[in-house]
């Protein structure tokens, strides 16, 4: 029997005596016996996280407020993380809380109380990131027209990453890097952000390449199905990716808010892939019909410069006419040309004689005697000049002989025989390197002269045909000798023709010697 089936005595009675712990326990017995596990639908009010990871809250209607709690590992499993203001359906069980008298409810999962209350929320996320900025139009970045790597973030399981491979390979076929993620439930929106993250962290030149663009994709669904792309988390990656991004979630009609941060939404996971490449037939048409319009240009371009030439060719003068009036002028000079020569050589002659007249055998010896005084000064002066010059190179001489100390000549003799090794350790070096060059050399030229010596051709099936020392080249001349030697690679061979061998010519007779007439 409960302790609360105690009828109370009257007054003055002996009544049974609690203890506070006792009260406590009673009504937690009580408490979660008759209540177990339930299920509240209310609107979220106060939201509080501690320190420790436990997460405080609210659950209210316009009469009450149920306290409520979940714990830190509670807390990870939560399907969706309550909001204040958020009308949510919480699961969990009721207990009570001893040292302040409470009851509350422990949450172990919430959902959002149906669709209405979903769209209220992604409203309210809507406003949040709008007003920070990472809708703005100028926060779009162009795509690449051709990337070389594609990152691709979705279900590797699914139809959509087998409808991008096909699309892809029909337009132009890409390298593609799938990252495989959840893309629904509690796992989808940690893993999708942490995929675009994982790319745009990826080394460009590394082991793994980087991709050049993104691409985050899920089929159609709920807007249950697809609330993970609806996440902060999701968002904010989307907009922090260094790396071109295109959102395809969903069909036509769904819209998610990775839409609003991605560089390009694509209706379907199919026009994505049409979004990242051209066609690479219609790029192969295009590169035809410029290089016809450019050889088309090239070749008017020609002609109408040939045609310029032509034209311009028409009003110049013929060469024999530029040329006539320089080739008479030229005839004139020619006829002048002997009588300047006969001028000039008698204006020189005579004055050859006026100077050879002031040449007298007198004047030569009084020339010849200054010269020779001049040369026996200069020798009276030279004298002492190269004893003065001997003597500053003495002086000179003694100056660097004080300078050599034996310790001097040491230093430069271990300095000079330190360069002296280095060099020699160099020249070893050089000649080791020009010897091996030389050797390697040869070794090629040894192997082209046997590669292209005849005996290579005879080992490959061929064989040369001799007469004695001539050698045999046509049907013909093989016909004049009765006996044939072939040459295989591995020996001789003697063949008889059947031929007969051929006449030799008669010498002419030499014409008898006439002698000669000297």
């Amino acid at each position: 029997m409960d302790i609360f089936d105690d009828e109370p005595g009257a007054p003055g009675d002996n009544a049974h005596e609690y203890t506070v712990s006792e009260i406590s326990g009673a009504v937690k017995r009580t408490l979660e016996g008759s209540f177990g596990r339930v299920k509240v639908r209310g609107e979220v009010g106060r939201v509080f996280v501690a320190r420790s990871g436990h997460l405080y809250f609210d659950i209210k209607d316009d009469r009450s407020v149920l306290a409520s709690v979940a714990w830190k590992g509670q807390v990870a499993r939560l399907t969706q993380p309550p909001e204040e203001g958020m009308e949510v359906v919480a699961f969990g069980k009721l207990t009570t809380f001893g040292s302040q008298s409470k009851y509350q409810l422990n949450v172990d999962d919430v959902q959002p109380a149906g669709v209405g209350a979903l769209m209220a929320m992604l409203e309210k996320r809507k406003k949040q990131l709008e007003a920070e900025g990472l809708f703005a139009p100028e926060r779009k970045r162009p795509l690449p027209y051709l990337p070389e790597v594609i990152g691709v973030v979705t279900s590797p399981s699914g139809a959509v990453i087998r409808d991008i491979l096909h699309r892809l390979r029909d337009r132009f076929p890409r390298k593609v890097l799938v990252w495989p993620v959840a893309v629904q439930g509690r796992d989808c929106a940690p893993q999708v952000a942490a995929a675009i993250r994982g790319f745009n962290a990826l080394a460009p030149g590394g082991s793994i390449p980087r991709p050049d663009l993104l691409i985050v994709a899920r089929g159609g669904g709920s807007i249950e199905d697809l609330w993970g792309f609806n996440e902060e988390i999701v968002a904010r990656a989307a907009a922090e990716s260094e790396i071109p991004l295109i959102s395809a979630v969903g069909h036509e009609t769904d819209t998610t808010l990775i839409d609003y941060v991605s560089d390009r939404r694509a209706p379907t996971p199919t026009a994505a892939a049409e979004l990242a490449v051209p066609v690479r037939l219609e790029l192969m048409a295009t590169l035809d019909a410029q290089s016809a319009r450019l050889s088309g240009a090239l070749g008017r371009s020609v002609a109408q410069r040939r045609q310029r030439l032509q034209d311009l060719s028409r009003v110049l003068p013929s060469p024999a006419s530029l040329t006539q009036s320089a080739r008479q002028r030229l005839d004139v000079v020619e006829a002048r040309f002997d009588q300047a020569l006969q001028s000039g050589l008698m204006v020189r002659r005579s004055h050859l004689a006026q100077l050879s007249a002031a040449l007298r055998p007198g004047l030569l010896r009084d020339r010849l005697a200054r010269r020779q005084d001049a040369a026996a000064a200069l020798s009276d002066r030279l004298a002492p000049a190269l004893r003065r010059g001997l003597r500053d190179r003495q002086k000179s001489f003694d100056a660097v002989a004080r300078r050599l100390t034996p310790r001097t000549v040491t230093r430069n003799a271990q300095r000079g025989a330190q360069d002296l090794a280095r060099l020699s350790e160099r020249l070893d070096r050089v000649m080791a390197t020009r010897l091996e060059r030389t050797r390697q050399r040869l070794t090629a030229l040894e192997r082209l002269h046997g590669t292209l010596g005849y005996k290579e051709t005879l080992a490959r099936g061929y064989a040369v045909i001799r007469s004695g020392e001539a050698v045999v080249t046509s049907r013909d001349q093989a016909a004049g000798f009765p006996t044939l030697e072939v040459e295989f690679h591995d020996g001789t061979l003697t063949v008889a023709t059947g031929g007969k061998p051929a006449r030799k010519a008669k010498p002419k007779p030499s014409e008898p010697d006439q002698g000669s007439l000297l």
